[in-house]
């Protein structure tokens, strides 16, 4: 019998754990182990005494391998004199003005793309079959090439895939096959440079994720879930095979746990801030969690379904340095968990985590709970030697590296909401990860934000958001009608077949797809538009009405995010999109009795602590004996296990019935320090 749910969370610097017992969560964090992420995760479970549980991982494998291109040995086979198209790409520029940019080398370099002689056209209709002896001499090149994954995407194959499932079945038939993927089973959509991106990035780190899948399946058990980008899980097979569904999957669990969280207290808008060693995650959820169906990460289309997630190189490992221009820059590289921020007692490079530690934000006696001493000296040496390269005091310097990081965030959360039609002050900011709340307040006050919500457990919120995820699979299929031959009974159809396929694929995988619920969505833009607008499909039993609430739909989203609609402009719907869910049962939070606002019981100790407005005396709380109705009043410092949050002198917070902390600034409050900086 199964005891538990035992969410896990494998990031650059800690390994975290949330277990989920008869609606009490428990959690255990631990640093990572790079080389073998698998080794983190056995010793943590181990040393939180898990047993007979179901594990969903947020695995970070299939990211860091595309990242750190330590990636499989890959070939692509394509319709013949399209071999080129990794590096030719879009015309379009990261950096419109930057004449020295430089993209990233193909992941597939050209002696292992192969060309064959099959055309399909834009009907569907195979216009050129492909030839026995052109297969076999296609297997001769591949045996003899020696590699140990392939990727195989033809022009149209989304609308036919007849020509790739017949190469498909001739590899399969290689003495140990190569990893194999498909371009029209992991991305049947239309746009043949990033579908065939999509598809090489699946075979890239498809050895490497099955081969971690497999040790984690050996010692958690055949149960084991991973969680998707699109934030719903999957079972450890089909992300042994579609492991491209997996590159944000713990940034996507932690949305997913932010978004539960704040629904819990009856806040809609957030916008969600997950820092934590080597990046920070940014989501804006406008009363729900939004989706795209295209992300970039290290220069690299992909095209499957996930969170909406912008990520900058800013976390608490980020590396600070003084530049070739006497400027002060923090990341994107970082020290992660070997060697780490110089206070671990490893590394040599300043961080933003030496720099909080210097300010007294970061109490080298309460880190992780006290399982892990910090070295001051080591933090405030290289702080002071920086300092005196740049003629100011130590806390100058860390005040400025605090700045510098916060900056990089405010960009990022700017990104996904002004630039986007959405004003940040009307939102919720809520900060996790290990670092997340340490920034958090500072940063809201840049943006004009007022309000902030600190989860109880913010350092393993992300496992948390991995524990309640929901199963989910992902279908989309490109169709390419106009509005005025909008089909209601080629809707219908089309979304049917996608629905029978989702109902027989999870059955298949062992699981009641009785009550699977089902979402649709559209795809549309304006005919001669180069991108699209995802919609929710309006209901399909009212033909009469379709295509206008269809078009209703999309002129309001295209208003929010472009700032304008023309109603008489043609549209055309572009994809059918299709998610099967299949819920699972959330945590039963219970909300604690009300105890007053007095906090005074929970007060460890009282300390100097800098922040913008000088060196101020601080209170120290422990979290665990804050109680629900308690009052914190900046400038104090919260501490607990997994982070620290910082309140800063304008504002003040209050714990609420389910163990969450709401702050709020008062711009009005006066404060005085002993320096300024």
């Amino acid at each position: 019998m199964i005891n538990n749910i035992v969410g896990i969370d494998v990031g650059g610097t800690f390994t975290d754990i949330a277990i989920l017992s008869d609606g009490i969560v428990k959690i255990h964090k631990l640093p990572s182990s790079p080389a073998d992420p698998s080794i983190a995760v056995n010793q943590g479970i181990k040393e939180a005494g898990v047993e007979k549980s179901q594990f969903i991982h947020g695995s970070t494998v299939a990211t860091n391998a595309l990242l750190e291109a330590n990636g499989s040995k890959t070939a692509l086979i394509t319709t013949m004199g399209f071999e080129d198209v990794l590096e030719i790409g879009r015309q379009n520029r990261s950096d419109l003005y930057n004449l020295s940019i430089e993209r990233p080398p193909a992941l597939v370099p050209w002696e292992l793309r192969f060309g064959i002689s099959e055309r399909v056209d834009h009907t569907g209709q195979i216009i050129e079959d492909i030839s026995k002896e052109s297969l076999d001499s296609l297997v001769t090149l591949i045996q003899e090439s020696n590699v140990d994954s392939i990727a195989i995407s033809f022009l149209f194959s989304f609308i036919n895939p007849h020509n790739e499932r017949m190469v498909l079945d001739a590899l399969r038939l290689i003495p140990n096959p190569p990893f194999i993927s498909v371009s029209s089973q992991i991305l049947p959509e239309f746009r043949e440079y990033e579908r065939t991106s999509t598809v090489v990035v699946n075979s890239y780190v498809g050895p490497v994720m099955s081969r971690y899948l497999r040790k984690l399946e050996t010692s958690l058990g055949s149960g084991l879930r991973i969680m998707q980008s699109s934030g719903g899980s999957i079972t450890a097979s089909l992300a042994s095979e579609e492991p491209v569904r997996t590159v944000l999957s713990g940034p996507a669990g932690g949305v997913v746990g932010a978004f539960h969280v704040a629904g819990e207290t009856g806040i809609r808008n957030i916008i969600t801030l997950d820092m934590g060693g080597t990046s920070t995650d940014v989501s804006l959820c406008p009363g729900h969690i939004q989706q795209t169906s295209s992300t970039n990460i290290g220069g690299y289309p992909i095209g499957v379904p996930m969170i909406e997630i912008h990520t900058v190189g800013a976390g608490g490992g980020s590396i600070a340095r003084v530049d070739s221009g006497g400027a002060l820059t923090v990341g994107p590289q970082s020290a992660g968990a070997d060697p780490g921020p110089a206070c671990y007692g490893k590394g040599t490079e300043i961080t933003v985590t030496d720099a909080n530690l210097v300010l007294g934000r970061i109490r080298a006696d309460h880190f992780l709970g006290g399982a892990m001493n910090l070295d001051n000296s080591a933090s405030l040496t290289l702080i002071k030697q920086m300092g005196e390269n740049m003629e100011i005091v130590p806390q100058s310097v860390a005040m400025g590296i605090i700045r510098v990081v916060n900056s990089h965030m405010e960009r990022a959360i700017r990104s996904i909401s002004l630039e986007r039609g959405y004003d940040p002050r009307e939102f919720t900011l809520v900060p996790f990860g290990g670092a997340g709340p340490l920034h958090t307040c500072e940063l809201a006050e840049e943006l004009g934000i007022s309000s902030v919500l600190i989860p109880k457990y913010p350092g393993i919120l992300s496992a948390f958001g991995v524990a309640i995820s929901d199963i989910v699979k992902d279908y989309s299929r490109t169709i390419m009608v106009k509005d005025i031959d909008l089909n209601h009974k080629q809707l219908v159809e089309e979304f049917s077949g996608m629905e029978n396929t989702a109902s027989d694929e999870l059955t298949g995988e062992n699981l009641d797809s009785s009550n699977m619920e089902f979402q649709r969505f559209l795809d549309i833009r304006y005919i001669g538009q180069s991108f699209e607008i995802t919609i929710d499909c309006p209901r399909l039993d009212r033909p009469a009405n379709l295509m206008k609430s269809i078009s209703s739909k999309f002129q309001r989203a295209h208003l929010q995010r472009f700032g304008y609609a023309d109603k008489n402009e043609p549209i055309e719907i572009v994809n059918l999109r299709l998610r099967g869910i299949i819920k699972v049962e959330k945590p039963s939070n219970i909300p604690s009795p009300y105890k007053g606002t007095d906090s005074s019981s929970a007060i460890i100790s009282e300390d100097s602590v800098h922040y913008r407005e000088g060196q101020l005396s601080t209170k120290l709380y422990d979290r665990d004996l804050l109680s629900n109705g308690n009052k914190v009043v900046g400038p104090s410092l919260i501490i607990q296990i997994d982070t620290t949050t910082v309140i800063p002198p304008k504002w003040s917070g209050t714990v609420d019935p389910y163990g969450n902390l709401l702050l709020n600034l008062d711009n009005n409050k006066k404060t005085s320090g002993s320096d300024e900086y």
